[in-house]
């Protein structure tokens, strides 16, 4: 891994005193909602005010935008009630590559991930206990603690130098809770060596982490929404709304790669590889599995490898109302969804109003009665949801239709979509 950026010079007194002011009035928040022009296409949900809004009409400049290579910054912490039992390289090793690697992927390439550890441990002031880390973290806590990681990390990280800040707590420190690991927006940023940092990823994992973890906290970095549901006390299945189909859901899902509509929100599909069904006429149209990339091979439909996917169509849009659509698009075993339980056609509907963890994304599963993979899914009753090759699915209460006809012979899928009848 690439070594941290050397730091140039020290902070003055006075720009120190800036930053703990700023930290002192610390929230969450959504940041400023600037609006950059991003798609202009008719099935473009509008971004709304809801926290990640999946509106994609334009893209908020508060976040970092991952279409360039971005930097990250790993900064690991101890504290003195504990002597680290692992090494800041071992951290390190527990999240990239892999992390940089699914995001590659996901991207088709357009995207890399460049971590940048530090290869010691920064002291904190105070006992891991004293911050009461927790999942539903007290704000106040919570203030005291980045207040404290960035006071300690400043002499040494030129933090003008980053993208996304990443602060890693010693996983054996006796007041450090894995579970609560998480994106903390800032209402007021931070301010650091003339930057502002809007968000900082806390990092709690135990070692070795959760799976793709840190995958799924940086996804919040550039506006992705929490897919899951979370049961109100706190018991319950988290993952009726999108089971296994994207990381957002569940880091441990079988099928974990980015949907199309986050793809295209990102800016890691070209226009042309959306397509936006109005009519109420049969559409046909030939959607690529969505993890093929250039060079990947995808199992054509006698199960034989074939190449040659990547730029071609990945999404389908039937917009259903202001804040409301349909999405489709090629789910299989290729590329970050290598262990998919089922492939065919997944179907699910999008609201930009929906706030991240309110159901912003819900798959619609085209077999209710039936599961799939009960030993391996985090939840079976979606894990066979994709409309099958050979099937025919209309959608409950928005009277659109899919037929999957056929597989070419590269691996891509034929479809028919009916819009509704107006």
């Amino acid at each position: 891994m690439p070594r941290l950026f050397p730091r140039p010079r020290l902070r003055t007194t006075a720009a120190m005193c800036t930053t703990l002011s700023a930290l002192a009035a610390i929230s969450l928040g959504t940041g400023p909602s600037i609006a950059e022009p991003f798609s202009t296409e008719p099935c473009a949900l509008e971004r709304t005010d809801a926290h990640h809004s999946e509106g994609l009409d334009t893209w908020n400049t508060a976040y970092p935008r991952p279409t360039r290579a971005l930097d990250a910054v790993m900064i690991f912490l101890s504290f003195p009630d504990g002597a680290p039992a692992t090494t800041p390289a071992e951290l390190a090793a527990d999240h990239f590559p892999a992390t940089s690697r699914f995001f590659e992927e996901a991207s088709y390439g357009r995207f890399a991930l460049r971590a940048h550890p530090l290869q010691h441990w920064i002291g904190m002031p105070k006992p891991s206990t004293a911050y009461a880390i927790q999942r539903d973290w007290n704000a106040e806590r919570r203030a005291a603690y980045l207040h404290d990681a960035l006071a300690a990390a400043d002499g040494e990280v030129d933090f003008s130098r980053y993208d996304v800040v990443y602060f890693v707590a010693d996983p054996d420190a006796p007041g450090v809770d894995s579970d609560a690991t998480k994106v903390v927006n800032l209402e007021v940023p931070l301010h650091a060596d003339g930057t502002d940092i809007r968000r900082v990823v806390t990092v709690f994992e135990k070692h070795p982490p959760d799976r793709l973890v840190l995958a799924h906290e940086t996804g919040h970095v550039f506006d992705l929404p929490d897919l899951y549901h979370r049961p109100v006390d706190g018991k319950g299945d988290w993952d009726t709304y999108v089971g296994d189909w994207d990381l957002m859901g569940s880091q441990f899902g079988l099928a974990p790669d980015l949907f199309a509509w986050h793809k295209w929100k990102l800016g890691w599909l070209a226009p042309r590889q959306v397509v936006c069904v109005w009519s109420a006429e049969p559409t046909r149209l030939t959607l690529e599995p969505l993890g093929a990339g250039p060079g990947v091979p995808v199992a054509d439909a006698s199960g034989a490898p074939a190449f040659g996917l990547g730029d071609g169509v990945k999404l389908a849009v039937v917009r259903t109302g202001p804040g409301t659509a349909l999405a489709f698009e090629a789910r299989g075993p290729v590329g970050n969804d290598h262990a998919a339980c089922r492939a065919g056609i997944l179907v699910y509907r999008v609201s930009s109003d929906a706030q991240s963890g309110r159901g912003p994304v819900e798959v619609i599963d085209a077999h209710p009665g039936t599961e799939a993979c009960w030993e391996s899914s985090v939840y079976p009753p979606l894990a066979d949801a994709p409309v099958a090759l050979g099937e025919t699915f209309t959608v409950p209460g928005d009277d659109v239709r899919v037929e999957v006809e056929d597989r070419t012979p590269s691996g891509a899928w034929t479809v028919k979509i009916t819009g509704p009848r107006s």
